[in-house]
């Protein structure tokens, strides 16, 4: 499989696909980006990339976000949160299947053979084995897992049949964070809704007992998983858990984002709460398939990954306080 040219990433305005963009760049490829803003920032899009500003829903946008050929696609566009989801489940179907049908159209539509798809842990639901392997049964346990692990198959389908057949690979992704992550967005990325509420000094709020965990990794991982991925022949038709294989009670995350500002949760105004709808009691990744596949594994761990975000966040809020 010879080096691709150039790049298409839906979503990568995003927080992951923005960073993937700059990854893809890094390595020599010509990057589009499809973006609908709907959560991205047209700011993050990095310097050099085309951006094309639309839906994946639309046909049409996906037809410009392809114009001048692409190799490979990096399809991140989605809805990305469990309680939205719940809200709303007609709108994340339409975006996370729907939208996914229209990249596997417009690939075949513009003869791109190559395509990469982000699954999400939560199709797993409330796994018997931890660390969990990618055969562990598949339970979904929220509305947005059921419509990733829609997408992940409509994918796996298009690698398998149909005209011209795509070289597909399918990365289920744990708590990704890192630099980027909305620290505004109370649906999504724990880390990054903690961190805010300290650096603005708002009150923290964890649901459940706390004591749910999370395997977290670390962004500049996750995008090395992702590129390496492209033309390593044994990751085609193959889908593979992207994670740290370790986890981290909500209550030790807390206790470690209190710790940057010199606080504990003795000093500080924690609140509590019910646990969310489609809540996981506990998440870890089994990552030994990808690491005999890609030779991957984890570089950055949660204090410096941590530390990285910190570094960023704090910057933010100042530049939010204005």
């Amino acid at each position: 499989m010879s080096a691709p040219r150039s790049a298409l990433v839906t979503g990568g305005a995003g927080f992951i696909g923005s960073h993937l963009a700059d990854h893809l760049i890094e390595r020599g490829y010509a990057v589009t980006v499809l973006d609908n803003l709907a959560t991205g920032r047209a700011a993050d899009v990095p310097d050099g990339a085309t951006f094309v500003e639309g839906d994946v829903r639309n046909p049409e946008h996906v037809d410009r976000a392809f114009a001048g050929g692409i190799d490979v696609v990096c399809h991140l566009a989605g809805q990305a949160s469990i309680r939205r989801a719940w809200d709303d489940p007609g709108a994340d179907l339409s975006v996370n299947v729907l939208g996914t049908l229209n990249i596997i159209a417009g690939c075949r539509r513009h003869h791109t053979n190559r395509l990469l798809y982000a699954s999400s842990m939560t199709v797993y639901g409330n796994p018997t084995a931890i660390p969990t392997p990618e055969g562990a049964d598949i339970a979904p346990v929220s509305c947005y897992g059921i419509t990733k692990y829609a997408g992940e198959r409509y994918v796996m389908l298009a690698g398998a049949e149909g005209d011209p057949r795509l070289d597909v690979t399918a990365f289920r992704m744990f708590n990704v964070y890192g630099p980027r992550q909305s620290l505004t967005n109370p649906y999504q990325g724990v880390l990054a809704i903690f961190l805010g509420n300290v650096l603005r000094g708002e009150p923290v709020c964890i649901h459940s007992d706390g004591e749910q965990s999370r395997d977290f990794v670390f962004v500049g991982d996750v995008c090395r998983a992702w590129c390496d991925a492209i033309d390593t022949p044994g990751t085609v038709g193959r889908v593979f858990n992207l994670g740290s294989g370790r986890d981290t009670s909500v209550n030790a995350l807390c206790d470690a984002v209190l710790a940057r500002v010199g606080a504990t949760r003795q000093s500080y105004d924690i609140s509590s709460a019910p646990a969310q709808p489609g809540d996981i009691r506990r998440s870890v990744a089994d990552v030994s398939d990808i690491g005999r596949t890609l030779g991957w594994a984890p570089q950055v761990d949660l204090d410096g990954g941590m530390s990285a975000t910190v570094r960023w966040a704090q910057t933010a809020v100042e530049e939010q306080a204005g």
